[in-house]
């Protein structure tokens, strides 16, 4: 039962294992997450929102330029644009440095965290924090992947290029026959 004052949030967390979180007005609960946010589109919006719903305030480790190459990772935005498209969103309200991955324990003792959740492409990873947190592995949003996004960018550039080749070699042709 949820009384007046308070409100739940329903959630997955896992394949069929469907949660609720309750909060009162007393305690304010603090939600961290973590990721690069490269090429912010609409995927992102909806899991911030998600996040935000589980609490009263949503702090984000957006990982450094440095530490996305350790990843593996090429960004498109550097970290302080990116940075300052995070912390113009409406469901963030803080945004910290994330530059590797032992961190994240010191962060949410720092941050006073009741929750830390992060998209499910992790699920597991994260539950030694258990001890200090709620962990929460939430489902990503369906059709929309900053991957994608980079591929199709990526795909568009070769295709220019290509036509960019086509055409100089056209005119190199017609140049020589002059």
């Amino acid at each position: 039962m949820v009384l007046a004052g308070q409100y739940q949030t329903v959630f997955m967390n896992g394949p069929g294992k469907l949660n609720s979180i309750s909060k009162q007005d007393t305690k304010m609960t603090t939600v961290v997450t973590y990721g690069t946010f490269d090429l912010f589109h609409v995927g992102h919006v909806k899991l911030l929102r998600r996040l935000r719903e589980l609490g009263d305030r949503l702090v984000v480790g957006l990982s450094t330029d440095e530490f996305n190459k350790v990843k593996g990772k090429k960004v498109i935005i550097p970290f302080k644009d990116r940075k300052e498209i995070l912390l113009s969103c409406k469901y963030v309200d803080d945004v910290f440095e994330e530059h590797c991955w032992e961190q994240k324990r010191e962060d949410l003792i720092r941050e006073k965290a009741d929750i830390f959740a992060i998209g499910d492409d992790w699920s597991g990873k994260f539950d030694d924090l258990e001890d200090i947190v709620r962990v929460l592995y939430l489902p990503r949003t369906k059709d929309i992947s900053t991957t994608e996004l980079k591929t199709v960018l990526r795909q568009l550039n070769e295709d220019k290029l290509s036509e960019i080749r086509n055409v100089t070699s056209h005119l190199l042709d017609l140049t020589r026959g002059l």
